[in-house]
């Protein structure tokens, strides 16, 4: 006659802590997905490319003249 398997049983305490383990899993992977979703909803401002005519447009709202300026830049004019 074949013998059978004796069934091994978990206790409640071993059960509740594989749940409670697998909350905190999720908990995780719930953390990281709404911080993709609030940088969806507010995406970081692009920047700005800086060209030759801002760079002169702020130089001479800070006041220096052309000459200044081209002197700065070691431009003789």
């Amino acid at each position: 006659m074949a013998e059978t398997a004796k069934r091994n049983y978990r206790s409640k305490e071993e059960r509740i802590a594989e749940i409670e383990q697998k909350i905190e899993t999720h908990k995780a992977n719930i953390a990281v997905l709404e911080g993709k979703k609030a940088a969806i909803l507010n995406p970081a401002p692009r920047r700005k490319r800086v060209g030759v005519g801002t760079v002169l447009k702020a130089a001479k709202e800070s006041g220096m003249t052309p000459e200044e300026i081209a002197n700065k830049l070691g431009i003789k004019l």
